[in-house]
């Protein structure tokens, strides 16, 4: 119990210290810029403009990781993927599969929980076109490795799309990890086990508006994902459990 509970502590500074990151600089002046100029939609809205930190619930078994804040939907409003159309899609599926109080996430404040799930991504800052340079995600990097630690209940990676998988690969290479990245390609719904003692990872489309708009993810896909992750969930608890 002392120790989850300094793990918590841990992860609530290591949040703050995502907050107050100023590593890149275009990311951090492309922010400001957006939280400036708004979307005539949140002329009356305070943006959040800066780094997003990670939400969810410190036990989680399932660690979602997706790609960056966006600029009219985290970045306004402080909590990863809450605000826009990719986030309504998601804690949609994440309430129908028992991850979520609640299926629609409008503000930080909105009352919204998540059981057994944290949200988290490789880059916490929006980026211009939706693209984070390569030297973007290097520099926030650091910031999951030190999150995977504090995160000692994880089953289960789903990785939203192929940056978000190629993301995870490098930061587990960089831990020393010997494998070949070319040996795990994306392809919705893919079950990878890199390593007996990490997490399984699952790959599931992004839900970004183009992919859900056109149909390449739909509510059914993403939940079929999400279901598989309990089950993983559930086998690893049987393994675990003494003889």
């Amino acid at each position: 119990m002392q120790q989850a509970e300094a793990y918590r502590r841990e992860l609530a500074k290591l949040q703050a210290d995502i907050v107050a990151c100023e590593r890149c600089p275009r990311l951090i002046a492309h922010c400001r810029r957006i939280a400036a100029v708004k979307r005539r939609a949140y002329r009356g809205w305070d943006y959040w403009g800066k780094p997003v930190p990670s939400f969810g619930d410190p036990a989680a078994r399932l660690l979602i990781v997706g790609l960056a804040p966006g600029a009219h939907g985290a970045n306004r409003t402080g909590r990863m993927f809450t605000g826009d159309r990719s986030g309504d899609f998601l804690y949609d599926a994440l309430y129908r599969t028992g991850f979520a109080s609640q299926p629609d996430s409008s503000a930080a404040d909105d009352g919204l929980t998540l059981k057994d799930c944290y949200i988290t991504a490789p880059v916490h800052c929006a980026p211009p076109g939706n693209k984070p340079a390569p030297d973007e995600f290097r520099e926030c990097r650091a910031h999951l490795d030190r999150e995977l630690d504090l995160l000692p209940n994880v089953r289960v990676v789903m990785a939203l799309g192929r940056l978000a998988l190629a993301s995870y690969l490098a930061l587990r290479q960089g831990r020393g990890e010997s494998f070949s990245k070319s040996d795990y390609p994306f392809a919705h719904g893919a079950i990878f086990n890199i390593c007996k003692m990490l997490p399984t990872v699952l790959c599931c489309y992004h839900p970004s508006q183009q992919n859900t708009q056109t149909g390449k993810l739909t509510k059914s896909m993403i939940i079929n994902v999400l279901e598989r992750s309990k089950q993983i969930v559930r086998d690893s608890r049987a393994s675990e459990r003494p003889a």
